[in-house]
């Protein structure tokens, strides 16, 4: 999953590709690299961000989305939390509702995924990005991530949404402290034992950035690919990422270390 933020502010590339023509090229590269799918959003949740309008969001994503779906057929992921911008991001083509609150933040959000036949991504995340990182501290991080995230996808099918059409994200670095995060990683496993396909985004975090005591995100990518692939080790299917194919390539080779044959796609 290719990350395509159409944002002024977004912690690792806020503004690069905030004009639509940008984001058009950016979305191309990212397609050359090898993504399979591409993850837009018009709103950063980087921790702190303020929130933005509907309107607002609406003019930064539907533009986006028009232009690639007019070009490709690649899948397309509109990342939001508000149900308007998800209804009318499927309406000018999207395929996923990437809702990093889990369906918290707009009670609208699950029946507007079950009426459109979206595909669902719901992550776990403590609460609005410009509070979440002040209180990091759980009694189980696991449990309640993974608790969090089964009642996400039962509300989700509650609505209407298909079993099948769901995947779940533990939310790095949303709410959870360095060692949070690790953990998170370290215990994958407990999350792909649940039945639902399991998304990582760990790409360019910051705490990769405190591992390595690296500030600038844009040179966390070492990191990033130990991370994809621990996660591939682990049973994680998906990998939002920025760097798509350098992450690609450590995912191919983790894979096929772990099952010890090479990938179908290069057989």
């Amino acid at each position: 999953m290719g990350v395509l933020n159409v944002t002024p502010d977004s912690f690792s590339d806020g503004g690069n590709y905030f004009a639509p023509d940008r984001a058009l090229n950016q979305a191309r590269h990212l397609l050359d690299e090898g993504a399979d799918l591409l993850d837009i959003g018009g709103e950063s949740t980087r921790p702190g961000a303020p929130p933005v309008s509907v309107q607002e969001e609406l003019d930064r994503v539907l533009p986006v989305i028009e232009f690639l779906r007019a070009e490709s057929s690649v899948p397309l992921s509109i990342d939001t939390t508000k149900a308007v911008v998800a209804e009318a991001a499927m309406a000018a083509g999207a395929n996923f509702i990437n809702d990093i609150s889990g369906l918290q933040f707009d009670e609208q959000m699950a029946e507007v995924a079950a009426r459109t036949g979206a595909g669902l991504f719901v992550m776990h995340t403590p609460g609005r990005p410009e509070v979440m990182q002040q209180n990091t501290g759980y009694i189980d991080l696991l449990g309640e991530v993974i608790d969090f995230l089964r009642q996400a996808a039962e509300t989700a099918q509650a609505a209407g949404v298909a079993r099948q059409a769901i995947a779940i994200d533990p939310g790095i670095g949303f709410g959870k402290s360095v060692v949070g995060n690790l953990q998170l990683i370290q215990q994958l496993d407990r999350l792909v034992a649940t039945g639902y396909p399991v998304l990582l985004g760990p790409s360019r975090k910051s705490f990769i950035g405190q591992i390595l005591h690296q500030q600038d995100p844009a040179q966390r990518l070492a990191g990033t690919l130990a991370s994809v692939a621990l996660g591939v080790e682990r049973g994680a299917q998906i990998f939002r990422v920025h760097d798509v194919r350098p992450a690609r390539e450590a995912a191919l080779v983790a894979w096929a270390v772990r099952e010890g044959e090479l990938p179908a796609s290069i057989t």
